[in-house]
């Protein structure tokens, strides 16, 4: 059972007060630079005061009773700010545990108090968070595994603000069928990915409002309103699609979300790269990270091509 518009508006205030008061830029790069890569104490305070890791897991087995919209919410308040967390990898894991026919309440509890945290197994060449997991679900072919035994190898990356490991299994549960979990996965992604876009799109227009060039603000310059206003349009129009997605997720919506928010955050952090020049490649800027983040995210789950093909049955019917 989902919040009310009114209480997942309060649940994302709450939560961006926490960035604001712990997760400045330079306390984000802190964090990429440590030892499990997230901010432990942010995390901490994450599931205490908001029960972040909480939010899908129903109240009778340690959780907030929430919905998989309240879980993408924050996921989208932190992703604003690219504020990394291990909040994607242990709702997914939760969403996996809670499909089964009798689901394992103390390991629920543990990712919902956010003492344990975990991580869901789409390739095992590339898992999200997989270095730092110590409940990790398996989905291949239809059906759920819980990997008991596991050897995990980091990965270099562009996007410093996602970790990204190789695992190997070396002892395995069956835990029963896919729910459709990679739909999930693609929703709670699309979500972070509009996220992020909107603030990426926020710092472009507050730049070209300071930066001038020629005696004035490059903002003023018609060609630039143009690039913003559709820039504007596409995030909005991914937004829209996401949040009809998550409030009737199908394979089919999960898709179009995938593709839509892909191809508008990919359009804006191109577009911020340009328009803030050479200093946008500088580590100190920002927006360098939202450029990679972007690229990151795009191939995390797929690519737009494979969404497209998984929608052509659709088109075509």
């Amino acid at each position: 059972m989902s919040t009310t518009k009114e209480e997942r508006a309060l649940l994302v205030s709450t939560v961006a007060d926490l960035i604001g008061r712990h997760a400045g830029p330079e306390a984000v790069r802190a964090a990429l630079d440590s030892e499990r890569g997230y901010d432990e104490r942010l995390w901490q305070l994450l599931c205490e005061q908001v029960g972040a890791a909480a939010l899908v897991v129903p109240e009778d087995l340690g959780g907030a009773g929430g919905g998989l919209i309240d879980a993408a919410a924050v996921l989208a308040e932190l992703a604003r700010h690219l504020v990394p967390s291990p909040l994607l990898g242990s709702t997914l894991a939760e969403l996996a545990l809670l499909s089964v026919e009798e689901p394992d309440g103390d390991t629920l509890g543990a990712l919902a108090e956010g003492s344990s945290i975990g991580a869901v197994v789409f390739d095992p060449e590339v898992v999200a968070g997989g270095d730092v997991a110590d409940v990790v679900i398996g989905a291949a072919d239809g059906t759920l595994s819980r990997w008991t035994a596991f050897d995990a190898h980091p990965l270099p990356t562009m996007d410093p603000t996602r970790r990204l490991s190789r695992l190997t299994p070396r002892e395995t549960v069956p835990l029963g069928t896919d729910p459709g979990l990679a739909d999930l996965a693609a929703l709670l992604l699309a979500a972070e990915q509009v996220g992020a876009a909107t603030r990426c799109l926020e710092l472009t227009v507050a730049y070209a409002k300071e930066r001038v060039q020629f005696g004035r603000p490059i903002g003023s310059f018609q060609a630039l309103k143009h690039r913003m206003a559709d820039l504007y349009v596409l995030v909005q129009t991914a937004g829209a699609v996401v949040d009809a997605a998550l409030a009737d997720p199908s394979p089919e919506s999960a898709a179009l979300a995938h593709v839509t928010a892909t191809e508008a955050f990919g359009a804006v952090a191109g577009e911020a790269i340009q328009i803030h020049g050479g200093i946008a490649i500088t580590w100190e800027c920002d927006i360098q990270l939202y450029f990679k983040r972007a690229h990151g995210s795009a191939q995390l789950l797929g690519t737009v091509g494979d969404a497209l093909r998984r929608l052509e049955p659709v088109a075509l019917a």
